[in-house]
């Protein structure tokens, strides 16, 4: 994992490292929340390219906040079911460390991509049962990460909702992998403690509204999650 600890944050990426635990704050959209993120250990933030979704931002914007948190955090940028020509564009005028596959995204095509974009991908799935845990075994070799949500809804992700984690902790995890789907300041230690997750992910629980993250639930989140 990438040094993270120069700077004025530097002490809460050294707990990040020691504990071993990756951090992602999913959503952010605002220079300040970036800022935020990063000063309270997240070792990954993500921006959502995708414009139904209430967190959505534009190229131009995810371009400065990938700049503003570079060499601080790792950045991922989330498409849903993007196009080649969209997906070449966002890579061009973004420059993410990760793209987050969040829609149907065949096996095939993220292994296309990582293949050719010179990025790290993940590709999250909604958990339903064990036969798709089984299934989520195609995307071995195809993919950087797995990211296990809850079953998509109206929107792909960021809905605040949980599926049964004892059905992570039964598996035998081939990929590397992260936890979503409704965690929160409350219950993020004891999903992994349950599952043994080494990435967690949080959009709507540090959120006050759709979108709106709050300060003190980003920074109360990445604490619990290192076990303070």
């Amino acid at each position: 994992m990438r040094d993270i600890s120069i700077g004025p944050h530097g002490r809460f990426a050294y707990a990040a490292r020691m504990t071993g635990r990756l951090i992602k704050i999913c959503g952010l959209s605002t220079p300040e929340t970036v800022d935020v993120a990063i000063a309270a250990g997240a070792t990954h933030i993500g921006l959502v390219h995708f414009e139904p979704s209430p967190r959505h931002v534009d190229l131009a914007t995810a371009a400065r906040l990938r700049a503003q948190a570079r060499g601080k955090a790792k950045v991922a940028l989330l498409t849903v079911n993007a196009e080649v020509e969209l997906m070449s564009a966002a890579l061009d005028a973004v420059m993410p460390d990760i793209v987050q596959l969040h829609g149907s995204e065949t096996p095939e095509w993220a292994g296309l991509l990582r293949g050719r974009m010179g990025v790290e991908v993940w590709k999250a799935l909604g958990v339903k049962d064990a036969p798709t845990l089984e299934k989520s075994r195609r995307y071995e070799g195809a993919v950087d990460r797995l990211l296990f949500d809850a079953p998509a809804k109206a929107l792909p992700g960021g809905n605040g909702e949980i599926f049964d984690w004892q059905l992570l902790a039964d598996f035998e995890h081939t990929i590397p992998w992260g936890l979503a789907g409704g965690l929160t300041a409350g219950n993020v230690a004891g999903a992994i403690a349950a599952t043994g997750a080494e990435l967690v992910d949080t959009s709507s629980g540090v959120e006050t509204a759709p979108g709106v993250k709050d300060a003190a639930k980003i920074a109360a989140f990445c604490a619990a999650a290192r076990g303070e």
